[in-house]
């Protein structure tokens, strides 16, 4: 495969091992979405970055000023001593600067892990005291229980901003801001001056625990008796110190995303379609809408503030390993705020392979890679950053598009797509760095296309590899050890969805056109593996499936909850938007009955036994 000055491929291998070309319709079109069709080659990176104790050559004397505001003077060569964090260096012959990244050469991740945790969707999540949608305080008391029971750890899914405009966006990972999350997961019963406010919040409140009667979660609905309690909070809010730092801490990003926030309450979600002066986020119309919107934005930070000391209370019971979706919406903050970074039109996706014949058009918009160096990579350093606050890991979704990502240029189908490619090097050490800072270890979900040698490379950066059973030709014992060991993910069948074949039904219920052959394949694979009758009972299933993943000789392994209450339906349908209820379906128990209930406490059991947890293994990462 050859790649080209602005990172175009000239094509790929596919799962089945065919290649497919990388057209000139297609290759055009790319160059198109960059932005920069007319321009012979990119313009040079602006960053440069250097590994941990390498003393590469310079083009001429310059001044290094360290991340601690320390000028130091250097002539032919960087020292081999410089600390790791984000430096500036400037050119003394033309006073050019430039940053120069320092990062360590592999990921934290501490010796002899061998821990288990719960994958829980936290919407899904609900308790008694849960205003129709699983929240922060319900977290905490997952994580608590989860800990009790040996856990190490408790993967969630991404908590992710959405722009706060009904209807609300449902994906977690179609998100407006993956640096910010979402209100909607705020516990009102824990908001300061919420147990003094009276009759009100207690009828909102009241209100918002009928939701829990049905297992459609209806996010309009939750954020409307949400967002009525949070207002009535925020007027009576008489200010805090913490509240000040947190502010002062977060700058820049959080005044802008706040901002984003007040403008789309008035002007509705997509940016694109705002007044042309509100478009850019620089414009003196927006500065004068923030000024004049002051109690306003000053709400949105708020919730972003009270979000941030809920799960940092979560996070003091067990290391949280948090979700990182691959991209963010178009018409979202993170998208408003970095237009001249990112390209909305193409979209990120995946080619065609078995389970997805027509290929997958996520309709994230991506990085444009030169234009993102030429941003000092800061997007992708504040990306990763926010994702390891409060948290001891991250999951990387999609984490091939490191290396590179599959674009679909706008008005093309997935099938037409081209892969580009990234510079995996400068992004790795990001992770790394990051990773180090946070404490907090780091998987890559490599799933689905993988180019040789990518795994290799993760494995080099202690990243670890995620292995699911229902992919895996070998049996669990097999795995790897730089791993995190699953049955299944949220977008596959859950073990009694498969076994009872509701999921091919649910499928074929709502018109798509399930590969029967290759779900017998997989049930078939399971039921050898397990060794039972084609007609075994769906709790000694999971199980007996359970067992076999306890085997697995990889550092983390996760168990979702589903599976643990032998639900038939999957979290998310890949390729629908209407069809299915993604992202919306509530486990069947409350918290408080799932905590009685025998089969989670039996998988719990199986796991714990399999990988006792040891001194240090249950730190829960830290934020710097």
């Amino acid at each position: 495969m050859t790649t080209d000055a602005w990172g175009i491929t000239d094509g790929f291998h596919d799962t089945a091992g065919g290649w497919h070309s990388t057209s000139a319709e297609t290759r055009a079109a790319v160059r198109r979405a960059m932005g920069d069709a007319a321009a012979e080659a990119p313009p040079p990176s602006s960053v440069r970055v250097v590994r941990q104790g390498a003393a590469p050559e310079l083009d001429g004397p310059a001044e290094l000023t360290l991340e601690d505001g320390a000028v130091l003077g250097v002539t032919d060569r960087l020292p081999a001593d410089l600390p790791t964090g984000y430096h500036q260096i400037r050119r003394l012959e033309d006073a050019r600067p430039s940053r120069l990244i320092i990062a360590p050469h592999r990921c934290h991740l501490p010796d002899g892990l061998r821990i288990w945790g719960w994958a829980a969707q936290l919407y899904a999540t609900r308790s008694t005291q849960s205003w129709g949608i699983g929240d922060l305080a319900d977290l905490h008391r997952l994580a608590r229980w989860s800990s009790s029971l040996g856990a190490g750890m408790l993967l969630i899914n991404p908590l992710s901003a959405a722009t706060p405009v009904a209807p609300l966006q449902p994906s977690p990972y179609y998100a407006s801001s993956r640096r910010f999350r979402n209100p909607l997961f705020l516990s009102v019963d824990e908001v300061p001056g919420a147990r003094t406010a009276g009759v009100d919040l207690e009828r909102l409140a009241a209100t918002g625990r009928v939701l829990n009667e049905d297992r459609r979660i209806d996010r309009d609905a939750v954020w409307k008796l949400k967002g009525a309690a949070l207002e009535k909070l925020w007027a009576a809010f008489a200010g805090s110190d913490r509240f000040d730092r947190y502010r002062a801490e977060q700058g820049r990003a959080l005044r802008e995303y706040a901002t984003f926030c007040a403008l789309a309450e008035q002007h509705g979600a997509g940016w694109q379609g705002w007044p042309a002066e509100y478009r850019r986020p620089e414009s003196a119309a927006v500065a004068r809408f923030a000024a004049e919107r002051a109690e306003r934005v000053g709400y949105h930070e708020w919730l972003q503030w009270l979000i941030d000391e809920q799960l940092a209370r979560a996070s003091g019971e067990l290391r949280l390993m948090q979700d990182l979706p691959i991209g963010v919406d178009a018409g979202g903050a993170d998208a408003w705020a970095w237009q001249d970074t990112v390209t909305t039109d193409a979209s990120v996706g995946a080619p065609p392979d078995a389970y997805n014949t027509g290929g997958q058009d996520w309709g994230l918009p991506p990085f444009v890679p030169h234009r993102l160096a030429a941003d000092g990579y800061t997007p992708f350093i504040e990306t990763i950053r926010a994702g390891l606050r409060h948290a001891g890991g991250l999951r990387i979704d999609h984490v091939m598009g490191l290396f590179r990502l599959f674009w679909i240029p706008k008005g093309l189908a997935p099938a037409d797509g081209a892969y580009i490619r990234y510079p995996a090097d400068d992004l790795l050490a990001i992770v790394a760095l990051e990773s180090q800072r946070a404490g907090a270890i780091i998987v890559g979900e490599d799933l689905g296309t993988v180019e040789a040698g990518v795994r290799e490379r993760l494995a080099e950066q202690a990243i670890l590899s995620y292995r699911v059973m229902w992919f895996q030709p070998e049996p669990p014992a097999e795995y790897p050890e730089l791993a995190l060991a699953a049955v299944t993910t949220h977008d596959l069948p859950t073990i009694a969805g498969l076994w009872t074949g509701a999921d091919v039904e649910a499928q074929a219920a709502i018109g798509r056109e399930p590969n029967r052959a290759a779900f017998g394949e997989m049930r078939e694979r399971l039921r050898q593996m397990i060794g039972v009758n084609g007609d075994a009972p769906v709790p000694e299933v999971i199980e007996r499936t359970h067992d076999r993943l306890a085997q697995a000789p990889s550092m983390v392994v996760t168990a979702t909850l589903d599976d643990a209450l032998a639900v038939p339906e999957r979290p998310n349908m890949p390729g629908t938007v209407t069809e299915w209820p993604n992202w919306s379906i509530a486990l069947p128990l409350t918290l408080e009955a799932i905590e009685r209930e025998r089969l989670p406490q039996a998988i719990a059991g199986t796991l714990a036994r399999s990988r006792p947890r040891a001194s240090g293994q249950g730190d829960t990462g830290r934020t710097v």
